[in-house]
């Protein structure tokens, strides 16, 4: 499918820019060990991760997708993981490979470029900093800077408002169903990531305008 030429790009961060499930799975695992609970290994974390970490934190209580732990049980985990995160956001996360080309591409072209993630601002802005791409950024829309996150269209809407950039104008790149149904809300065109997280699923069952391997393909159709 053709993608027409847009003024912004907005781009996820987990399973996008980054490789955040070591980290992640490291701080479930020892979340799980502190609470007398089996650590779950990285394979089956990375089937959870994409929804911000309250989202996984349940998840690896409950071992699924949608199961809701104890009140008692979420209140004493949670707080341990959100430690364990802190120290551990950019210990093992990596760019994925063609990231910092695709965004120097980008760059060079001129593009508005902006960061769209479910994940709360005191990791996102570490991270990208310790990943060497927060200045790539004009905006970085966290979970947590609007009432609403992904896959509601409001995070995608207010960085286009930044910008002064319509919405038929712009485009998200991302990994998820939730970055599918964000933008197609927002009427944004989508393209994602083959290599990310969307629970198990591939992302082409939900319709994106493009799926590509490597954000350094982006000079191929933009």
């Amino acid at each position: 499918m053709s993608i027409r030429k847009p003024e912004m790009i907005l781009i996820d961060v987990d399973g996008t820019l980054v490789d955040s499930v070591p980290d992640l799975a490291f701080c479930v695992d020892e979340m799980m060990k502190a609470i007398g609970r089996e650590p779950w290994g990285e394979v089956r974390v990375r089937d959870w991760v994409g929804n911000g970490v309250e989202r996984l934190v349940r998840r690896a209580l409950t071992g699924s997708l949608d199961g809701e732990p104890s009140d008692e049980e979420f209140a004493r985990a949670y707080p341990i993981f959100l430690g364990l995160y802190a120290e551990n956001t950019s210990k093992r996360s990596c760019l994925y490979p063609g990231v910092r080309e695709g965004l120097d591409y980008l760059e060079a072209q001129g593009y508005r470029l902006g960061c769209v993630t479910n994940k709360a601002a005191q990791f996102t802005i570490p991270l990208l900093k310790d990943l060497g791409v927060y200045d790539d950024f004009g905006i970085v829309v966290s979970g947590d800077t609007l009432p609403v996150k992904k896959p509601d269209p409001g995070p995608l809407l207010h960085a286009a408002q930044h910008f002064g950039v319509a919405p038929e104008q712009s485009l998200m790149i991302g990994d998820s169903v939730s970055d599918v149904k964000a933008a197609r809300a927002a009427g944004f065109q989508i393209v994602c990531m083959s290599y990310g997280y969307n629970h198990g699923e591939d992302i082409r069952n939900y319709g994106p305008d493009r799926v590509i391997d490597s954000m350094a393909e982006l000079r191929d159709f933009l």
